[in-house]
């Protein structure tokens, strides 16, 4: 079957940019969500950290990552909720250029932006949020505990409008739990790994008994039986991360309805190539 006829009277598949859109710019900054919202993306994608002075950032890392950003001089910590906003944003992450990803431009003085800011960014745009709370039970340390996190993240998004745009993602099941109670509207989405231990668990069946409306598989997980079954469930299928034409053709005959990332813009045109958008 074709690509373009496995799609074929159903509904559009979306792109979420992960990070943004981190082979274009670095990741998680404002420079890569106003790159992927110009490439016209369904969803950013986002992570967020806390610091010190409960401020929602967005970091994939609970730790500054000084492979991509560059601390002040005499730094006494590289974790996000060990410093305060002031002093996270002393931290440069556009001056260096990932080496994963060889068409990344730098952006000089770019800082770790807020929630508030993506928000700010995202209101009036024709975009949903896919957010992910990195949270950890093995380190409780590192963020509030799962409820607060989650309440954090509701009532900051409920103050600009969006929580119908909002998809709430995570490992962390814990914080999809309590967005259950807090806001039953947010679409809920559970991440699940690609590596050892991965197999073995039936996570379809154990996101759909949680009530969550999505399952997120990395990409080498996905296949249309799992789709099918998710489906099934009455629950959709957002893939993680897939960046070359290789997976995302797969991705689309086994029938996901989002696929999450680096590199919106090359999806994006790929998809309209094929007449899938």
């Amino acid at each position: 079957m074709s690509v373009v006829m496995s799609v074929m009277g159903g509904e559009k598949i979306e792109v979420h940019g992960h990070r943004g859109a981190r082979a274009a710019m670095p990741e998680n900054t404002i420079p890569a969500f106003v790159y992927a919202l110009e490439q016209g993306v369904d969803a950013l994608e986002l992570d967020l950290a806390v610091t010190r002075d409960n401020v929602l950032v967005v970091s994939h890392d609970p730790e500054m990552n000084e492979r991509i950003c560059t601390g002040p001089a005499g730094a006494k910590t590289r974790v996000i909720r060990e410093m305060t906003l002031a002093e996270l944003k002393q931290w440069d992450c556009g001056a260096k250029q990932n080496a994963e990803f060889a068409r990344q431009k730098t952006a000089p003085g770019t800082r770790v932006p807020t929630l508030e800011e993506v928000l700010e960014l995202a209101r009036g745009r024709k975009v949903d949020l896919n957010i992910e709370t990195k949270s950890f039970s093995a380190r409780p340390g590192l963020t509030p505990e799962p409820e607060e996190f989650t309440r954090m993240v509701i009532e900051q998004v409920r103050r600009h409008g969006l929580e119908e745009r909002l998809i709430l993602q995570s490992f962390d099941w814990r914080t999809l739990e309590a967005c259950r109670k807090l806001a039953p509207r947010v679409r809920t989405s559970a991440l699940y790994p690609a590596g050892p231990g991965a197999t073995g668990r039936d996570y379809i069946s154990e996101a759909k008994a949680k009530g969550f409306a999505i399952v997120s598989p990395h990409y080498r997980l996905t296949t249309k039986a799992e789709v099918e079954r998710a489906h099934g469930a009455g629950m959709k299928v957002v893939a993680w991360t897939a960046n070359d034409e290789k997976t995302w053709a797969a991705l689309v005959e086994a029938g996901v309805d989002a696929i999450i990332t680096d590199d919106p813009a090359g999806l994006i045109a790929w998809m309209k190539g094929r007449g899938l958008r």
